[in-house]
């Protein structure tokens, strides 16, 4: 039997996967539950540990289903990447590491001179967006866009951030692995299919 931080990793991973919820979110659901069946507080788990976990459920039950489905959603984080070039677009979150299933939303962050700036792009380019209240955070806007290749609207956050933020946005987590790609690192993902 696993340790109670254990036992919130593994919690957390099926809300992922299938809630498609983010890892902050599916950590602090999973340790409410814990803590109310167990009647103890415990320490959260690493985000890395999280998605062990993650990848872990992925291979036992979705293995024939999630990868074609994590190519959809690249592909289409790509577009929306191209469409936002003037603005540094980084895709972040599941979709970048690699767990994300069709119920994962698309995660790309903008570094903007001029934090409207990407509104004002979404308006003179027509594309619908609706503001998501985010009390002392960046800038968050919700796209809901078509995605051929799953027959059904994806949710595209876009994480409007200040230039500044993308120094210290790329450093790697403790495994060596990024947190974060440009439109180049995506492509290169999806050429070499991982």
């Amino acid at each position: 039997m696993g340790s109670a931080t254990d036992d919130i990793a593994q919690a957390a991973a099926r809300l992922v996967v299938d809630d498609g919820l983010e890892y902050g979110a599916a950590k602090r659901k999973a340790a409410r539950e814990l803590s109310r069946r167990q009647g103890r507080r415990t320490e959260l788990p690493s985000n890395e540990a999280i998605e062990d976990e993650v990848r872990d459920y992925l291979s036992l039950f979705q293995a024939d289903t999630q990868p074609g489905e994590l190519l959809a959603l690249r592909e289409l984080a790509l577009q929306w990447m191209e469409r936002l070039q003037a603005f540094r677009p980084h895709l972040t979150g599941a979709v970048w590491r690699g767990t994300a299933t069709r119920r994962s939303a698309v995660q790309i962050e903008l570094y903007c001179d001029d934090p409207k700036a990407a509104e004002i792009e979404l308006l003179d380019r027509r594309i619908d967006y609706d503001p998501v209240g985010q009390p002392d955070g960046p800038d968050l806007l919700r796209v809901d866009a078509h995605c051929a290749a799953l027959g059904e609207s994806v949710a595209i956050f876009l994480h409007v951030l200040d230039r500044d933020d993308l120094r210290g946005g790329l450093k790697p987590d403790a495994r060596g692995r990024t947190w974060r790609g440009d439109v180049p690192a995506l492509q290169r993902l999806l050429q070499v299919g991982s």
